[in-house]
């Protein structure tokens, strides 16, 4: 596969600072917060979004956005991806051709991703005729991939602030990304996988955030069957998992979950409860 040139100023960016803050006592402590910077995106130098973000990866990050957008579609011609820092900017060329881009950016939906999330374009109408896969997943995987996850969240555990978000293969956890709002953490593991060829057939995609309508669209956009949550389900994301065939896993902490749907699906092999 060809890859893009990729042109990064500043790479070694911080995800968090030190700051002074005041306790209850009126005692001084030492804390950390994380970084909020705003990157704007470009196609072909024209303005696309800004987004609000750590920058742990921009490239993938913007890749993914307009990916999911339905911006780009074909990977081989995309020519360069320049992040620059200093101008808060990200310019994507490509000599792939998007005459409609002005009414795609015109039909937008605002969704309930922290920051502003967006949804441009018909994007639930290439939905209509995907195909998921129907993975049996055991109990004891469940766990043992829940116990793996406990051990990143490296910028949560630091400072809060900020969703994490996985993509996972049984209980191998093989790529993991914090960011300011999950959409942007999902987003960023679609450019990854989508520069390195991969599918999402035999994954499980975990977020620490709400299984929302966009975090099951943009699952579903990755081939991902298997949408796993530390917290909590909507009413939409309910509505399309279902429509979608994704097995929807929430409330998942320790030893507990919580199957919304593709319970077919759970081989339930831990007998008894496991505290």
């Amino acid at each position: 596969m060809t890859q893009p040139k990729i042109i990064q100023t500043q790479s070694d960016i911080p995800q968090t600072i030190d700051v002074t803050v005041y306790d209850e006592y009126g005692e001084a402590q030492t804390k950390q917060i994380a970084c909020e910077r705003a990157l704007t995106v470009y196609l072909n130098w024209k303005e696309i979004v800004t987004l609000m973000t750590l920058g742990a990866r921009p490239d993938k990050l913007v890749l993914g956005y307009l990916k999911n957008q339905g911006l780009i579609n074909d990977v081989e011609l995309l020519d360069s991806i320049i992040i620059d820092w200093e101008t808060q900017s990200a310019a994507v060329v490509t000599a792939e051709q998007n005459d409609d881009i002005d009414a795609t950016l015109a039909k937008k939906t605002v969704t309930s991703g922290c920051g502003q999330g967006t949804m441009f374009g018909n994007v639930m109408k290439k939905l209509e005729n995907i195909t998921l896969p129907q993975p049996r997943i055991t109990q004891s995987s469940l766990y043992g991939l829940l116990e793996a996850l406990t051990h990143h969240n490296d910028t949560y555990k630091a400072a809060g602030a900020v969703h994490g978000c996985a993509v996972c293969r049984g209980t191998e956890i093989l790529s993991f990304v914090e960011d300011i709002g999950r959409h942007n953490a999902v987003d960023t593991l679609t450019g990854e996988m989508w520069l390195k060829g991969e599918t999402g057939d035999d994954k499980i995609f975990y977020t620490t955030g709400r299984l929302t309508s966009e975090m099951v669209i943009k699952v579903a956009q990755m081939g991902i069957p298997v949408l796993l949550s530390r917290s909590g389900v909507t009413q939409m994301g309910y509505d399309l998992a279902q429509q979608l065939g994704i097995t929807m896993i929430a409330r998942a902490k320790g030893h507990r979950f919580q199957v919304f749907n593709g319970a077919d699906n759970i081989e339930f092999d831990v007998k008894g409860s496991v505290e």
